[in-house]
């Protein structure tokens, strides 16, 4: 169904796997709504998409209460449940709706449930949020504000195809022949896969590496680099490293390995920390992004 991506796809599988969340990057027409509506489809769960526009509001991804009348006249206050109660959530163009709109995510990625009306739902586990994101195009848009950024394990980039990739994507797209996606786990396995990740242990280097990674981000930490120093304002938190040593364990596992490396780690650096990480205008003046800061990191900070 996706033709090529496949680091794009490895690092979306890591994320699921680890029972994270994900954000992916890219122009218009890189299939990012088409790689999450297939993930949808190889597995047996409830998906839910929510298109996010300006005038959004987070009774329409959480619910709202109303009032009913029985049959005898009497009136009651009915919850009716919004897009959020499902497995998969596409949130598609997330950074089209307001802020307050935005963050009616925070407390179902954080701690899975919502709150409305001063009752708690539970929501269903596993829950996976993919979020698509625009980069090129800022009118009308609104950025993530840091904490919401945070609750995302991965920011995965999605680049243009090769030469023969997107030679494949215009042979196979413009045909009557329609590609068919079929289930292929289901909830209760990929809860199981959840909880197999993190039972997987974790070496005191690795746990260390992942430590040493997450703080050298910082520009107030004694350990951090000069490519941090010069060009971050503020760092990954704590937060960072978790998701770090979670995406280890998860490469770890999808490579047939029990035990993670420092290799692990390095592999999902650059989705885990590149969002974590904010730029100073020095940064953006000399036209440096926060993945050129990752990868000064990386050189500077080896296991």
């Amino acid at each position: 169904m996706i033709i090529g991506q496949k680091q794009v796809l490895r690092e979306v599988f890591i994320c699921l796997l680890a029972g994270g969340h994900c954000l992916l990057r890219g122009v218009p027409g890189l299939a990012k709504t088409l790689l999450i509506k297939t993930v949808a489809d190889a597995v047996d769960l409830k998906f839910s998409r929510i298109q996010f526009t300006p005038d959004l509001m987070p009774s329409d991804i959480l619910g709202t209460e109303v009032i009913e009348e029985d049959e005898h006249g009497k009136r009651q206050i009915r919850f009716i449940r919004g897009p959020i109660f499902a497995n998969i959530i596409l949130a598609d163009e997330i950074n089209r709706t307001p802020p307050k709109t935005q963050a009616a995510l925070l407390e179902a990625m954080q701690e899975y449930q919502v709150t409305v009306g001063g009752v708690r739902y539970p929501l269903e586990r596993p829950l996976f949020v993919l979020a698509t994101q625009n980069p090129i195009e800022q009118e009308g848009t609104h950025p993530l504000p840091e904490a919401q950024l945070d609750r995302f394990m991965f920011n995965v980039t999605i680049a243009y195809p090769s030469a023969d990739e997107e030679r494949r994507i215009l042979a196979e797209t413009t045909t009557a022949k329609v590609a068919a996606v079929t289930p292929v786990a289901t909830g209760a396995e990929l809860e199981a896969a959840r909880l197999l990740v993190r039972e997987l242990p974790a070496a005191d280097n690795v746990i260390s590496y992942a430590l040493r990674l997450a703080r050298a981000t910082r520009p107030t930490d004694e350990t951090a680099p000069a490519v941090v120093r010069q060009w971050c304002r503020w760092g990954a938190g704590p937060r960072a490293g978790q998701a770090l040593l979670l995406g280890a364990k998860a490469a770890a596992l999808i490579h047939g390995r029990s035990v993670p490396s420092p290799e692990d780690i390095r592999a999902v650096a650059m989705p885990v920390l590149r969002h974590r990480m904010l730029l100073n205008f020095q940064a953006e003046a000399d036209g440096i992004d926060s993945d050129q800061v990752v990868s000064g990191l990386l050189e500077s900070i080896t296991p």
